[in-house]
């Protein structure tokens, strides 16, 4: 008989973790949920931990090194820059994300937000009144039939997105430096309507573009003053991957200095942000506070399938979800039998 395995849920937030603690009790865990998303703290609790069940806490190698048994790292979202996925993969230890969990929802959103500012509608429903009401905002929108859509990052979501958006535009062009260029990707994109070429080309041809890809130290802040220079005069920007993917300050000037018409965000660099943030409260700005992946069905999922890698891989000692660069099995590690 062998000691139960320890998972810990370090930051939670809101979100019911009910049935992912169920499924651990059943599988043989024990359970502990700390409810922080203090390095201190994180250590402090789970220090014998085997899985640790994390929310969007950083997790450091300083912390990673603190913990001796850890074997996994389970993420609750898409995005895993919140690890630090060298020391991780250094330690044998797996980071694993939640992948197709939400891609409807978020490609939905990525809609509505395009939609909203392209057709400027948090200027226009505030001019709705009898005073304001032949007002115009300081830019006119473009037919979307007339110009092309531009994706980047063309993964789940990204090829969902072309899906549903891809229709209302003349032309839809992609990038994604990860996606490996085989018959089966090509078949896929043909599918979507979606032509692949080089980020330049994507960047300088996209009246609307959209982006769709993970933060990592490549992609952190590569729309900067440059990118949004070498884009289409009255463009709108769309994001809802990860914040840091764009300099935020530069955008804020590119739509003072009316290079773009618009931008729609989801996610920002710190959130919640200061109040003096730049890309608050503006009319050419739709912004929601990363909620593009909530739905009742996700709400459920993203439990699941993040407990189902904890159980998956004490089980098998193999990951069902591991994130590119990490490893599938716990390093050198053999499988761990459940307690009884």
């Amino acid at each position: 008989m062998t000691s139960a395995p320890i998972a810990v849920y370090t930051d939670i937030d809101d979100t019911d973790v009910s049935l992912g603690v169920d499924m651990l009790e059943r599988a043989g865990f024990t359970v502990r949920t700390l409810g922080t998303r203090d390095a201190a703290a994180i250590v402090e609790g789970a220090r014998e931990a085997d899985v640790l069940l994390n929310g969007y806490a950083q997790i450091t190698r300083s912390m990673l090194a603190a913990m001796p048994r850890l074997r996994l790292v389970a993420t609750m979202s898409m995005g895993f820059d919140m690890i630090d996925l060298e020391a991780a993969a250094e330690l044998g230890v797996v980071v694993t994300n939640v992948p197709g969990a939400a891609t409807e929802e978020v490609a939905t959103h990525a809609l509505a937000l395009m939609l909203h500012a392209v057709r400027q509608l948090r200027f226009y429903t505030g001019s709705a009144t009898p005073d304001d009401w032949n007002s115009r905002a300081p830019q006119t929108p473009q037919r979307l039939s007339e110009v092309t859509l531009g994706i980047v990052g063309l993964g789940k979501i990204g090829r969902e997105f072309a899906r549903l958006a891809g229709p209302l535009f003349g032309e839809v062009l992609g990038y994604d430096p990860l996606l490996a260029d085989t018959d089966e990707t090509r078949a896929r994109l043909e599918r979507v309507g979606v032509t692949r070429t080089g980020l330049a080309e994507v960047r300088d041809g996209s009246h609307v573009l959209s982006l769709h890809l993970p933060l990592t130290p490549e992609t952190e802040r590569m729309v900067d003053a440059a990118f949004l220079a070498a884009m289409p005069t009255g463009a709108v920007l769309v994001n809802v991957s990860r914040g840091a993917l764009v300099d935020e300050t530069a955008l804020a000037a590119a739509l003072d200095g009316g290079q773009l018409s618009a931008a729609a965000l989801d996610v920002l660099a710190v959130e919640p942000p200061p109040a003096d943030h730049p890309l608050l409260g503006r009319d050419d700005v739709v912004l929601t506070p990363h909620i593009a992946y909530f739905s009742g069905r996700t709400e459920r999922e993203y439990v699941r399938i993040q407990a189902q890698n904890a159980i998956s891989l004490i089980e098998t000692g193999r990951a069902d979800s591991p994130v590119p660069g990490s490893p599938v099995s716990a390093g050198t590690l053999p499988a761990r039998p459940l307690t009884a």
